[in-house]
């Protein structure tokens, strides 16, 4: 975008440089060789200056490109057709940000959250940190938290931003320590319940030859509700809305009017392609969720708000208390997207000129060079995790589906709670009758090709751990028909009404989902069945989850009040087990029908 002419400050250089001078025509004429156009000395800076905001969210450690619709965005044309396209991977996201950056002297990188955790085996197995060494040589300038930050509580995550070896883990490396993120990771909503104080810094501010830009970090205030108890113990989360709002009073007081929030939370449009209008037919339109919430309630003196979590592609103007347009953005998840943001900063009034904010997300194409020091990182993690990543743990005849699938009952989540129960339904083992497996503890798509030197239909423990990498602990409780009917219910009501989590259950486990319904009306209390036996209220059954699940985790409530757990191996090891035992060359398994929940909508 061109500079907005400095017309006043020009006329007052111009009238001490030719004091005397009795006409308008002769002050012109008086402008020292050299000028530029705004009457200024060559060189010096104009009004305005276009900074550039680079940004992106949910990376989740996918440092490799990932696998299977897991690694596609998807492009609308203008006559109605879409295409998938292959997308990210950080060898490739370091090209596209570098290339970005060129001829930008003004430019800064951001990121909103989920940076780590839930990651593929190359990064988790080491605790994620060839993801902080990788966002350190994106030059990655400031990010905010995100739920999965707090997967391994908040030590881990301290150490992740200061550095320092694993404490049981010890150093990966040998000689080497790690450094910690180069970067703030920013929690301002974020306090220790003792001290009431933000466990990491709340705000930082970039600043470049006089241009000045705070951001302010937070996380979604139900994280509480989407990480293991253990994860989040001594922190309290606060509200997102007053958080950001306490703090650009504090940065308005340290002179900074210009200000982007990064929040993890999000929305959803009404289209699932990266480049959809959600503007239309007006501003916001096309986007539901909480982050529309957040977006018409924060101070309209924050200029900008980038977003994630809910792993959607938007960039949207959502109005601000004020009525006017503000912008709100997200580029998907796992690198296949990263946001370019124009914003225009005037010197004068320090602040950003919200009408000439510009923003579009940008595919990370695989059809650019490798940047050469991610190949290096990638291979050099890979070797020291090879021994563990290769070994074969089972056969598949197909794709099957599990994060990228659109649909409510996912193959890949029958296959994990089928295995759940196979695992824990032996009298000594939990004697578990029926298993639920939480759709957002599915992280990928098991992927008939060949991501190495395996062969193709082969399931590696690193394709494995991909899939399932938090190592939850799994749990079989009592459960009366009631409360098990009451879970079902939980999927579409509450806090899960507006974006509803459909549970995957287990062979033998069927029911109705009427999804023209409301709430809980949404579940046909009288179609649930076990083996074809319709749930009594009055019974108890014994039921297999993940810890995460039977505390209540997702939403669920009525999953916490099971009775008599007995707890048995994690989840990976009983998918792997499953894998191993249901599965040869010569016998790959199928991908199931994923016909136990019948949806009306």
């Amino acid at each position: 975008m061109s500079a907005t002419p400095n017309t006043d400050r020009a006329v007052r250089r111009i009238l001490a440089t030719a004091a005397g001078l009795a006409t308008a025509g002769a002050m012109v004429a008086a402008l020292p060789a050299g000028a530029d156009d705004r009457g200024e000395p060559a060189g010096h800076p104009g009004r305005t200056v276009d900074v550039q905001l680079l940004s992106f969210n949910d990376l989740h450690g996918n440092l490799e490109p990932p696998a299977g619709s897991s690694g596609e965005v998807i492009h609308a044309h203008a006559d109605g057709t879409t295409e998938k396209i292959k997308a990210g991977g950080v060898e490739y996201l370091a090209t596209h940000l570098r290339t970005a950056r060129q001829g930008n002297p003004y430019s800064v990188t951001a990121a909103a959250g989920d940076m780590i955790g839930a990651s593929p085996l190359m990064s988790g197995l080491f605790h994620d940190e060839p993801t902080i060494e990788a966002l350190n040589k994106l030059k990655l300038d400031v990010s905010s938290v995100g739920n999965h930050e707090f997967d391994e509580g908040a030590r881990e995550l301290a150490r992740m931003q200061n550095g320092g070896c694993h404490p049981t883990g010890g150093c990966y490396e040998e000689g080497k320590t790690f450094p910690g993120a180069a970067f703030p990771y920013l929690a301002a909503n974020v306090t220790d319940e003792k001290t009431g104080k933000p466990v990491l810094d709340p705000y930082f501010i970039w600043e470049k030859k006089g241009v000045k830009i705070g951001f302010i970090g937070v996380t979604l205030e139900g994280t509480p509700n989407i990480v293991t108890a253990e994860g989040v113990k001594g922190l309290k989360f606060g509200d997102e809305v007053e958080t950001i709002d306490k703090y650009t009073k504090v940065l308005e007081r340290k002179g900074v009017k210009s200000i982007v929030a990064l929040v993890h939370e999000g929305g959803a449009p009404a289209s699932a392609s990266y480049n959809y209008d959600c503007d239309s037919p007006g501003a916001g339109d096309g986007i539901s969720g909480p982050v529309v919430d957040i977006a018409k309630k924060l101070n309209p003196q924050v200029d900008a708000l980038v977003t994630g979590h809910t792993h959607q592609a938007y960039v949207c103007t959502i109005p601000d208390p004020s009525g006017k347009p503000r912008m709100v953005t997200s580029a998907s998840s796992y690198g296949k997207l990263y946001t370019d943001t124009t914003l225009t900063y005037d010197r004068r009034t320090k602040d950003i000129v919200r009408t000439a904010v510009d923003s579009a997300n940008r595919v990370v194409t695989r059809d650019v060079a490798k940047a050469r020091d991610m190949t290096d990182l990638i291979d050099r993690w890979n070797a020291a995790a090879a021994p563990i990543a290769n070994r074969p743990q089972g056969y598949i005849s197909a794709d099957i589906d599990g994060r990228g699938s659109t649909e409510y009952e996912k193959p890949l989540g029958d296959l994990i709670a089928d295995a759940q129960l196979a695992g824990l339904s032996p009298a000594d083992k939990g004697g578990a009758q029926l298993a639920l497996m939480n759709p957002g503890g599915i992280r990928s798509d098991l992927d008939y090709k060949a991501s190495g030197n395996e062969g193709d239909g082969v399931v590696t423990y690193g394709e494995a751990f991909t899939v399932q990498p938090f190592t939850n602990m799994l749990n079989v409780v009592d459960l009366t028909g009631a409360q098990l009917i009451t879970g079902l219910q939980q999927q579409v009501s509450g806090a899960n009404e507006a974006s509803p989590k459909i549970l995957q259950v287990s062979k033998g486990f069927t029911y109705t989902l009427d999804m023209t319904k409301t709430g809980a009306a949404r579940v046909v209390t009288g179609s649930v069945k076990l083996n074809g036996e319709p749930i009594d209220p009055a019974k108890t059954y014994r039921v297999a989850m993940n810890e995460f699940l039977a505390g209540g985790g997702d939403g669920f409530p009525a999953l916490a009040q099971g009775k008599n757990k007995l707890v048995g191996a994690s989840d990976l090891d009983i998918f792997n087990a499953y894998l191993a035992a249901n599965s040869s060359p010569s016998a790959p398994i199928a991908p199931p029908a994923a016909d136990r929940i019948t949806v009306i909508k």
